[in-house]
């Protein structure tokens, strides 16, 4: 994260001689950072956003002690996978400029790599339906809804309406594949981001990578954990958080 804000400074002040230079008018540029607050707002938005699912819990007679009768929500986040897809996704798009270094008088591999050059509008279509693919791949590994059905069985919970079981495991799969058609779309727009920033504004790429891909994924991510670090350790010693109008939503509940 520090690594690629580093680059922020001067990133801008590059912009900033070109305005100055008089190659960029400077209401593009104000357009182009209004754009970017934006767009990390969307982000924040998107990897808050969940779809909470009420598990209700049987009341159970432990000793003298009643326990369980509570509704706890299981949360499924709309962008499971992260970062990770845009990140298999980059690994596959380079292979071909990466063979051509091997092979460097094959026709096919120059044309190849035309193709595949990342401002070209073929690479970012290619690239997008990569990434939605890797982010349903990726979130299959990652979420077990048999698994996760069995333990809440165990644990004398139910989904109200659901059939504990097999029913439950079916329920939780559906709706981790429709929230993850919102979630894989947008990772797809905002890896592709730069380029139609590029295209549109006619940004610098040093400037334009903050627009979207793993860089603007890793900066919101770290940004939001290290809140979720600090919120939790001010509630834990009974401050109300760390900003006085409310709790951070999704981190405290």
């Amino acid at each position: 994260m520090i690594g690629i804000i580093a680059r922020f400074p001067a990133a801008l002040w590059q912009e900033w001689l070109l305005v100055q230079a008089g190659s960029r008018h400077w209401i593009v540029e104000l357009v182009a950072i209004g754009l970017l607050v934006g767009i990390i707002a969307i982000v924040i938005l998107i990897s808050q956003g969940t779809r909470r699912i009420p598990v209700q819990y049987a009341k159970r007679q432990i000793g003298k002690k009643t326990v369980g009768g509570t509704t706890q929500y299981l949360p499924l986040k709309v962008n499971a996978a992260g970062v990770m897809p845009i990140i298999f996704a980059q690994t596959l798009m380079f292979i071909p400029n990466t063979i051509l270094y091997f092979f460097p008088q094959s026709e096919f591999l120059h044309t190849a790599a035309r193709l595949l050059n990342h401002d070209s509008w073929f690479y970012a279509t290619v690239y997008f339906f990569m990434i939605v693919g890797f982010t349903y791949f990726y979130t299959a590994i990652i979420f077990n809804p048999k698994e996760m059905a069995d333990n809440m069985k165990k644990q004398g919970g139910f989904i109200p309406g659901i059939r504990p079981g097999q029913h439950t495991s079916d329920y939780i799969e559906y709706s981790l594949t429709r929230i993850t058609l919102p979630g894989a779309m947008f990772l797809g727009i905002i890896a592709i981001l730069p380029t139609f920033v590029t295209n549109i504004f006619g940004l610098g790429m040093n400037f334009a990578q903050f627009f979207g891909g793993t860089s603007l994924l890793i900066m919101v991510g770290v940004a939001l954990d290290s809140l979720n670090q600090i919120e939790s350790h001010l509630l834990m010693r009974h401050y109300d958080g760390f900003m006085k109008s409310g709790r951070i939503r999704g981190r405290t509940g």
